[in-house]
């Protein structure tokens, strides 16, 4: 079984690009266990990660993959709770999504995908790149 940890955040079109990529790993589908990870910010109303529409998106495309999936959701911040998961389930894959930054943006608000690929202690794939807002 081969180990997937992708992380998810609120943008649905970004989680379906991301599963797609994961469905495409060589090898068939049911040889792929991914956990999902949504990490909230901000969560007063108590939901849980199976109620994102992101979450919900992601798991829907691994699942038509035949992959094998488990959703897991914390609070606090993201980069640390991805490796935390990773190696909780001791994944042989981390995938986390890019944004464009402009320099600035980047010394201000740091970036969970630097801090997962220099602290994740084990392959990173980055899947696409969205325009930050």
């Amino acid at each position: 079984m081969y180990n997937v940890v992708l992380g998810i955040d609120e943008d649905e079109e970004h989680a379906r690009a991301a599963a797609g990529e994961v469905a495409n790993l060589p090898g068939d589908g049911s040889e792929v266990k991914v956990t999902l990870v949504h990490v909230f910010q901000d969560n007063p109303s108590g939901a849980s990660a199976t109620q994102v529409a992101s979450v919900r998106e992601a798991q829907k495309v691994l699942e038509e993959a035949g992959c094998e999936i488990d959703i897991s959701e914390s609070s606090g911040d993201p980069a640390d709770e991805i490796i935390a998961v990773g190696d909780e389930v001791d994944a042989d894959l981390l995938v986390v999504g890019g944004r464009k930054r402009s320099p600035a943006g980047k010394a201000l608000f740091g970036s969970v995908t630097q801090t997962v690929i220099l602290n994740g202690g084990r392959p990173v794939m980055v899947t696409g790149v969205v325009d930050a807002e």
